[in-house]
């Protein structure tokens, strides 16, 4: 069995160059796979590998200034869910956009699974809030829980902005997976003016590790080949389609629209819808390539000209009346007065340059349009 670790930890980090190298030398010699995010603000990690190798990397980040507390969620797998292992830099750990949030500093208040749980089972008025992606609500959320509409973490302040007004003086509780998304969305709220706002602690895997499914309903989808792992922790059946990536249930894929590596309910279409999506296809890229016309709009262009060998030495109006005589040299004085004689580097050249053998010459026709 393998080992799978999730940990995140906003704290002051310095020297991130050196740490991403040890990190990743650490974790090819222990053959482990995954990814660390690294930033000024923190660490963000999912890792996996055998236990042993996992606990030494979890000691070794826990001798980082800053990183001593790390608390890890568990899981195990039959499988190596990652394909590889990156360690990376980051400007943020979790992708918010928004400046003045700093939850090294500050965040909401914190609510444990087990006070969560306490509230739901006594009915306590409450409003649950999804911070995650449409996407992943798909394969399992709270009963009643509220949701956004993601695409991307970073659209939530603007979700926020949406949200009814009476919300605002009203117990909120936000979730995601792991936490992190809410040690952000919670200061933020409260910033927009809404006064009860906790975040679930450790989200939603470290709920189904104290509570199992108690108000949930689905499973939880994760951020590797696992997809899915159901509230024992334990990855599910549920996979993901192979062209528009949508997470899909065991039902969803008893239907006849799901073919593997070809479409899923999601993204399925008709004879009649394929070919329609076609043409509608082909248009914009006729649109694109048309708007404007090729040549409508002025540009500057260059005419070259090789200098042969008869005319080495020649003044460059004398070579110039020589390979295209039917230009008078008082046409070919005027262009050079105009800066519209270039050389190769295309600066101007006067009338009495002398050209030689093999040298290349620009004549400039500014503002051309195509007929």
């Amino acid at each position: 069995m393998f080992t799978n670790i999730a940990v995140y930890k906003f704290a002051p980090l310095t020297g991130l160059k050196p740490l991403r190298e040890q990190l990743a030398a650490h974790c090819k010699k222990a053959r482990l796979k995954g990814t660390i995010l690294l930033s000024t603000e923190g660490i963000n990690l999912f890792v996996c590998g055998l236990a042993p190798q996992i606990d030494v990397l979890l000691a070794e980040l826990q001798q980082i200034p800053g990183l001593n507390d790390l608390a890890p969620k568990f899981s195990t797998s039959a499988e190596q869910p990652f394909s590889r292992m990156l360690v990376r830099i980051k400007k943020e750990i979790i992708s918010f956009g928004i400046e003045d949030i700093d939850p090294a500093r500050y965040t909401s208040p914190k609510l444990s699974p087990q006070a969560l749980k306490a509230w739901l089972d006594e009915g306590r008025p409450v409003t649950l809030l999804d911070t995650r992606n449409d996407y992943e609500v798909r394969l399992g959320t709270f009963k009643g829980a509220h949701t956004l509409g993601l695409d991307h973490f970073r659209g939530f302040p603007e979700a926020v902005k949406h949200l009814p007004e009476t919300l605002k003086d009203q117990p909120i509780v936000l979730f995601c997976t792991g936490g992190i998304r809410c040690e952000k969305a919670g200061p933020f709220m409260e910033k927009e003016g809404f006064r009860q706002v906790f975040q679930l602690d450790g989200g939603i895997l470290k709920y189904f590790e104290e509570c199992g499914n108690a108000h949930y309903t689905g499973e939880c989808y994760v951020f590797d080949k696992r997809i899915g792992v159901d509230p024992a922790l334990q990855e599910t059946t549920a996979t993901q389609c192979f062209q528009c990536l949508t997470p899909l249930t065991a039902e969803e894929q008893q239907d006849p629209r799901y073919v593997w590596s070809v479409s899923c309910p999601y993204c399925f279409k008709t004879t009649e819808q394929q070919q329609a999506a076609t043409l509608a296809r082909r248009h914009q890229q006729i649109r694109q390539a048309t708007t404007p016309l090729p040549g409508s709009q002025p540009y500057d262009n260059h005419r070259p000209v090789m200098v042969p060998v008869a005319c080495d030495g020649m003044t460059l109006v004398d070579f110039l009346g020589t390979i295209l005589g039917h230009l008078p040299p008082a046409e070919w004085l005027a262009l050079c007065d105009q800066g519209h004689l270039l050389n190769a580097d295309q600066h101007p050249v006067t009338a009495d340059h002398r050209v030689h053998t093999g040298e290349r010459y620009l004549h400039l026709f500014p503002g051309n349009v195509e007929p």
